[in-house]
């Protein structure tokens, strides 16, 4: 694909997944330059296009959002005509994402094991629930599923008895494509030195399961399991949201100087003789007592004082924001984490920018999300058919290309 930039520009991907987590990863890859092509099935495409409303006319805004960069194509794998195209594309590809479930490309003929007889140098990436091994392996994944048993629904809540609550963002998902590409660009650094490609295995389970660093730290040293906490941190504190006179700010005073700073900001020097919050030991002990006590004294400003006395005083704080007021922020607009991309239909659509900056192979947003089989006829000329055998596959069903 031209006109692209990033420092993974001539890469070449093949991205065989649906709705989230491996559509993250050739999102990622695709922000950072490489050329990703994404293969949905036939009939009805991925079906994050039919998670609607809402709909930018007609168009899917969840499809929208995560597959942008990429260009597009339908091919039906169930007949020989469309998995012969699929596999004239893989013999020439530097990776291929999918999340079937475990044993569908297997099924297909299109397991790792077959694919690296044709291409040795292919990285295949693999994202499921469970991941590739273990007693889960055959096991379809979710978010939810995956939130429940990675721990994160302990640990996530207003507090100790109350109903299980998972995360508001699909972490675990998001997680997962992320390390994927993570996984996959140092497989590729691996290939450029060697020519070998190799297995990336990674799922939702263990993305959830990263989450959990500081509990599972506090768990392996004392074998206790920890709770919910509201906003606050299990290891500092004070590190909460506090409720002020008009709305809500976060508060990150977790270190002793911090700590300090806050004591003089909110007037309380005597809190910073409290023998009971000495030092961060004695705060965590008595935390229920400090939050009680600092949420009194944030209830007598409005949001928009408390934010600049903190800011002068030298203590990490801020505002808790919808997301409509996240988009609207300066410094989100600043870091072009809000642009537009060219829809070939729609036009200008507004998506979330490229999280990652580089100095020398900037990441960019360059199209929008493809039409169902938008770029099919494009492709399949780019891997050698001439325009009758084009013609002839998109007539025999193999492959779907959007209206000329």
């Amino acid at each position: 694909m031209t006109g692209k930039t990033g420092p993974l520009n001539g890469m070449k991907v093949i991205e065989l997944a649906h709705v989230m987590a491996g559509p993250v990863c050739g999102l990622m890859l695709a922000d950072m330059g490489a050329d990703v092509i994404k293969v949905e099935k036939v009939p009805g495409g991925d079906d994050t296009r039919r998670m609607t409303p809402p709909e930018i006319d007609g168009e899917s805004a969840a499809f929208l959002m995560m597959n942008r960069n990429k260009r597009g194509m339908a091919i039906d794998l169930k007949t020989e005509a469309g998995k012969a195209v699929l596999v004239r594309m893989l013999k020439t590809a530097d990776v291929v994402i999918e999340n079937f479930r475990a044993g569908t490309m297997e099924r297909l003929g299109l397991g790792y094991d077959d694919l690296k007889k044709i291409n040795a140098g292919l990285i295949y990436c693999a994202i499921s629930g469970f991941g590739r091994t273990g007693p889960y392996a055959s096991r379809g994944g979710f978010d939810l599923i995956a939130q429940g048993m990675s721990g994160l629904m302990s640990i996530t809540g207003e507090g100790p008895g109350r109903p299980p609550c998972k995360v508001g963002a699909p972490v675990t998902d998001i997680t997962a494509g992320i390390l994927a590409a993570m996984a996959v660009s140092a497989a590729y650094a691996h290939k450029l030195k060697t020519g070998e490609g190799q297995m990336v295995d990674t799922s939702l389970f263990e993305a959830g399961i990263t989450h959990t660093y500081w509990q599972s730290a506090i768990t392996l040293a004392t074998g206790e399991a920890p709770v919910p906490m509201g906003s606050a941190h299990p290891l500092n504190g004070p590190y909460q949201a506090f409720e002020t006179a008009d709305d809500w700010i976060t508060v990150g005073a977790a270190n002793h100087a911090n700590w300090l700073r806050l004591t003089e900001a909110v007037e309380r020097p005597d809190l910073a003789d409290d023998e009971r919050f000495q030092d961060n030991a004695g705060r965590m002990a008595h935390l229920s007592a400090l939050g009680a006590i600092l949420s009194e004294i944030f209830r007598t400003r409005r949001q928009s004082e408390w934010l600049e006395i903190l800011e002068k005083a030298g203590v990490p704080a801020g505002p808790v924001l919808d997301v409509r007021e996240m988009h609207q922020d300066p410094h989100v607009l600043a870091r072009e984490m809000v642009v537009e991309a060219n829809h070939s239909r729609l036009g200008p659509v507004k998506t979330l920018g490229c999280p990652v900056k580089f100095s020398e192979t900037p990441s960019a947003v360059t199209s929008g999300a493809p039409c169902y089989g938008e770029h099919s006829r494009a492709i399949l000329s780019e891997y050698g058919l001439e325009d009758d055998d084009i013609e002839n596959v998109i007539a025999s069903g193999a492959a779907v290309a959007a209206k000329k």
